[in-house]
């Protein structure tokens, strides 16, 4: 794979390690890299950590993309969209090691997977959308919803709030933090935990925890993409 992506499988858990050497951006191409490690993992029946680079697990969106207009900025939005949605009904456990820094759609990726153990340090996570002067993604809304409580919803959706670690737990974002050095081995303790669970009835009983959620997420893809204008 490129170098924006390494995948090694160990004791039947899946290692993707984001690392496009500056704030992991989700451009297309990173986008079709991440989909093509959880096509690997899915046929390895293994487990996932998706772990991000020292100090930022992803800023988000692409900027050149989105500045470049045409066809690929919705192109790029809607596949990363539909990539978080893919992750949230995953068929094995995900979990997110977040390094560092979380943002917009940086953010909903984290949201996405089943477990999130975070790095404690100056980090910010946040659905900045508002803040830059973007209309929050109906995408973007179903995701934080399910994930959030209902108080830190209201302020991440509406106000941008940016929260640190400990906040961003509180929150929903994290499920757990942990001293930077023990990032890795704390995901992949957490992912070996969960996947030792009896993998049917997790998958069934995930996808039935999730599907008004999930029903959500696909309508909002299609009234975003409606939006955005062809892709």
């Amino acid at each position: 794979m490129a170098a924006r992506l390494r995948y090694e499988l160990r004791d039947s858990l899946a290692t993707i390690a984001l690392d496009d050497g500056k704030v992991n951006a989700l451009s297309l191409g990173m986008i079709e890299e991440i989909g093509a490690a959880l096509d690997r993992a899915e046929k390895d029946a293994a487990a996932v950590v998706l772990l991000g680079r020292a100090g930022v697990f992803s800023a988000g969106f692409d900027l050149v993309t989105i500045r470049g207009g045409g066809t690929d900025a919705p192109r790029m939005l809607i596949g990363g969209f539909e990539l978080a949605a893919r992750m949230y009904a995953f068929p094995q456990p995900i979990v997110a090691a977040c390094s560092g820094h979380a943002l917009a759609m940086g953010a909903f990726l984290l949201l996405a997977c089943d477990y999130r153990v975070g790095a404690e340090g100056a980090f910010r996570i946040a659905a900045n959308e508002v803040s830059i002067g973007l209309t929050m993604p109906h995408f973007a809304i179903e995701i934080c919803r399910a994930r959030l409580t209902p108080a830190c919803f209201q302020r991440a959706m509406l106000h941008s709030e940016i929260f640190g670690p400990h906040a961003a737990r509180e929150a929903g974002f994290l499920d757990q933090l942990v001293a930077p050095a023990e990032l890795e081995e704390q995901a992949r303790a957490a992912a070996a935990r969960i996947a030792a669970l009896p993998r049917a009835t997790y998958t069934a009983t995930k996808l039935r925890v999730r599907e008004a959620a999930l029903v959500a997420m696909r309508r909002g893809i299609a009234q975003d993409a409606q939006g955005f204008g062809p892709t």
